[in-house]
């Protein structure tokens, strides 16, 4: 397959673009910044870019509060999918980040748990309890990405959940023409989930790259022939980075 053949180039697009560290909800087409960067990429001889978190954000674009839009300070829809088209022009392929356990407090479903609390329909695609408290005074205990409260812990045992991501999915393997995905936090991703997101995924393209970020642990766990294609090496990465400068 082609990714196993691939230079990736990685961008962080809201830095590398320079957008403001937090969405004021302006307008500004930066990332058409890296359809001016493909003719250098093709020298450079890569075949794939992986792009981290594009879309709507409050902040730092994993925490993520529209999956359907791209992050105003970045653009239109329009805007990415004519950088997409760029890169493809030009052999290259595109990787979004996926960042599927967790949300922003700005994602639509949660700001409808904290108006309407235990009556929300919503309720159900959080891990919440009624009888707690967030460090946010919410008025309920929800889990959040390793206590970190502005990252909301999506319940992906949740059909309507799983329907809301694999929706959207679709939408930028129809829309942007996406060749793969790499999972954020994947090593504490529902291991059903990933199953069926690989069954999704390579149901509209047989093609696709599915890389999950491990950290440490059994990277068997979430690589192989049911879940995922590949997974980050930061253990390797820190063996190599200490040899070169310790």
């Amino acid at each position: 397959m082609w990714y196993n053949e691939s230079v990736v180039y990685q961008i962080y697009p809201l830095g590398f673009c320079g957008a403001p560290k937090y969405n004021d909800g302006a307008l500004n087409s930066r990332i058409l910044k890296v359809a001016d960067l493909a003719e250098h990429l093709v020298k450079l001889n890569v075949n794939a870019v992986y792009f981290c978190p594009v879309f709507e954000s409050a902040a730092h674009g994993y925490d993520t509060s529209d999956f359907s839009k791209i992050d105003a300070r970045l653009g239109t829809n329009e805007d990415f999918k004519f950088v997409c088209n760029k890169l493809h022009e030009d052999g290259i392929r595109v990787i979004l980040d996926g960042v599927f356990n967790h949300v922003g407090r700005d994602f639509f479903a949660f700001k409808d748990v904290m108006e309407k609390k235990w009556e929300s329909p919503f309720k159900d695609w959080f891990n919440i309890s009624f009888d707690g408290d967030s460090p946010y005074n919410d008025g309920f205990w929800y889990e959040g990405w390793e206590g970190h409260y502005e990252l909301v812990k999506l319940n992906l045992d949740n059909p309507e959940v799983k329907k809301h991501l694999f929706d959207r999915i679709g939408e930028w393997i129809d829309n942007f023409g996406i060749d793969g995905l790499r999972l954020d936090v994947a090593y504490m991703l529902n291991r059903q989930f990933m199953k069926e997101l690989r069954s999704f995924c390579l149901g509209k393209n047989p093609g696709f790259f599915l890389a999950g970020e491990m950290i440490h642990g059994n990277y068997s766990d979430i690589v192989n022939p049911e879940m995922l294609h590949s997974a980050t090496n930061y253990e390797c990465f820190k063996g190599i980075y200490s040899s070169f400068n310790s």
